[in-house]
């Protein structure tokens, strides 16, 4: 197709020059189609005008999407909540998913990176990246009748913001939105107003931020009660421990949703959920790993969605205490790491290498220049020798019950021993490894090593911050270092894709030096479906949309 470049020249007459900017790396070909309609979006371009600018750039519009008829009951075995749900508080994956079949976010960040408006209409920075402006749709009922207006939003964030208070999405806000800093304009208009630039703001309070769901300003805490929302769906049962129910909203402000209803089953393991998906059961299981979904990846009578994600399992090394305060030490059991083994046996294919920092390759900003680190158990040992280690040690490896994590731990343990290293592991239930989740109350953030599991985020923001940053909530390294607090600064601070990708570059060099963390593959989100099964939007971050749900 040939540029139209009479069209782009009326775009551009409209647009800021950041926006500008966007454009002419799509039109010059620095920047990809896929980047430019990801960056667009973070920036609060329009989904039909992003279509409008790559058609006008010879690159083809957006897609569209047929729908399919009414009915059925839509059957899901998940993990259930692990404790009463608060949408402020909660972190597990069951409450994730629950709350979210009723709770709505201001904008949705989808299986692509690209954020799409939900709550929210339009955002828009001022210049500097420090006043975020939303505008709100009108019409949105909450489940209780009221209407949803800047006042519930504001009070939303101001309780995920509250450090008094016990929000889980202070991990993502700390530094970034203090309480009081969400403005209201009028009833459908609000600003955040940051303490300091950050480019990829939108993402904090899109469905990235799985905490981030509109509560009524009236909210109390009593959330079990009323399972309160603006969803295409409301509560019909909920049952701790066995299951929860719902039903279509009929008073939805969008198109109202296929299912009837849908029922979720809560299980301790994911083998019986696979048997019940096998056994006709259930129509979905959630959330798969390759090594434990192996049974279903060539099973013809299931579907399996596959979405590449940033979620990780991140090897933390205490900085601040031996055998680890020496980064020679840090690298060198990096070095020891076959990544190709771990994705291809493993992960069965369905994960990405990682490189020892939180740059998946499904971030635009990733800087793929930087070569990947690979098993070298030569280097390694040299490495130890240098660091006076030479003999090895014993150290004792510390994680949770979850998934392939421990099978994780065993392959560590095993190529840790070529280079002398003899590594106990303790392998905990998942409550017991998070404890209260403060320092000092934490075997995940008290052990001297351990393996984390880290859900999909649609920026690297928290990643950089959370478990890296000098004073990060979940540094269980204990990695102080004022220079990369400076680079991820800068990072969070860029509004333009290219400035992101140079300062990317050099946190990614930084880390590899350093190695604080090992990040050796982000895996693949797996879902998988019976035949038949239609429309079901899962997101890497372990959330499920059923609203175009269907089955045959």
């Amino acid at each position: 197709m040939s540029k139209n470049y009479r069209i782009l020249d009326l775009i551009r007459r409209n647009s800021s020059p950041l926006e500008n900017h966007l454009i002419d790396g799509l039109v010059d070909g620095r920047v990809s189609r896929r980047d430019f309609i990801r960056h667009g979006s973070l920036l609060g371009l329009s989904l039909p005008l992003l279509g409008g600018i790559t058609t006008a750039a010879g690159l083809g519009g957006m897609p569209s999407l047929a729908r399919a008829a009414p009915g059925a009951t839509m059957r899901v075995a998940c993990a259930g909540p692990t404790g009463a749900i608060d949408p402020v508080a909660i972190a597990d994956t069951g409450s994730i998913l629950v709350i979210q079949q009723v709770g709505e976010f201001l904008c949705v960040d989808g299986p692509d990176l690209v954020l799409k408006p939900a709550l929210a209409e339009s955002w828009k920075p001022n210049d500097k990246g420090t006043v975020w402006t939303f505008k709100l749709r009108k019409g949105v009922k909450f489940h209780s009748g009221g209407e949803m207006k800047a006042d519930d939003v504001v009070a939303s964030f101001d309780r995920l913001a509250d450090p008094a208070g016990s929000s889980n999405a202070l991990s993502v806000f700390k530094g970034i939105l203090q309480k009081g800093a969400t403005r209201k304009v009028d009833d459908y208009t609000l600003e955040f107003h940051l303490d300091a630039p950050n480019g990829n703001f939108p993402y904090l309070v899109s469905s990235d931020n799985f905490n981030a769901i509109i509560l009524p300003s009236s909210y109390k805490g009593d959330y079990e009660q009323s399972f309160d929302g603006t969803g295409p769906f409301k509560l019909e049962n909920y049952k701790p421990k066995v299951g929860a129910s719902f039903v279509r909203n009929e008073d939805y402000w969008g198109p109202k949703a296929l299912p009837d209803r849908t029922e979720f089953t809560f299980f301790d393991d994911i083998q019986p959920q696979i048997l019940a998906l096998q056994g006709g059961q259930v129509d979905i299981v959630n959330q798969l790993s390759g090594m434990t979904g192996i049974g279903l990846l060539n099973d013809p009578s299931v579907d399996i969605i596959s979405l590449k994600s940033t979620l990780n399992r991140q090897v933390h090394m205490r900085c601040d205490s031996d055998p680890f305060k020496d980064p020679r030490v840090r690298r060198a059991i990096a070095l020891s790491i076959d990544r190709d083994k771990v994705v291809a046996g493993l992960m069965k294919g369905r994960a990405s290498l990682g490189n020892d920092s939180p740059f998946a390759p499904a971030y635009p900003s990733t800087d793929t220049s930087v070569p990947q680190r690979k098993q070298d158990i030569a280097q390694a040992k040299q490495l130890m020798e240098a660091a006076g280690v030479a003999q090895g040690f014993k150290v004792t490896l510390t994680t949770l019950r979850y998934l392939e994590i421990p099978a994780y731990a065993q392959l560590i343990q095993n190529w840790v021993k070529e280079i002398g290293i003899e590594l106990d592991l303790n392998i905990m239930d998942e409550g017991v490894y998070y404890g209260d989740a403060v320092f000092g109350k934490s075997p995940w953030l008290d052990s001297p090593m351990g393996i984390t599991g880290y859900g999909h985020r649609g920026v690297p923001n928290v990643f950089l911050t959370a478990p890296l940053k000098s004073e990060g909530t979940w540094n269980a390294a204990h990695f102080k270092n004022k220079d990369y607090d400076t680079l991820v600064d800068n990072y969070i601070a860029a509004l333009d894709l290219e400035a992101q990708k140079s300062a990317a570059g050099k946190i990614e060099r930084l880390l590899l030096e350093e190695t604080p963390i090992i990040f050796s593959y982000f895996s693949d989100y797996l879902t998988a479906t019976a035949k038949g099964v239609a429309g079901v939007q899962p997101t890497a971050g372990g959330q499920l949309f059923l609203d175009n749900a269907s089955k045959a």
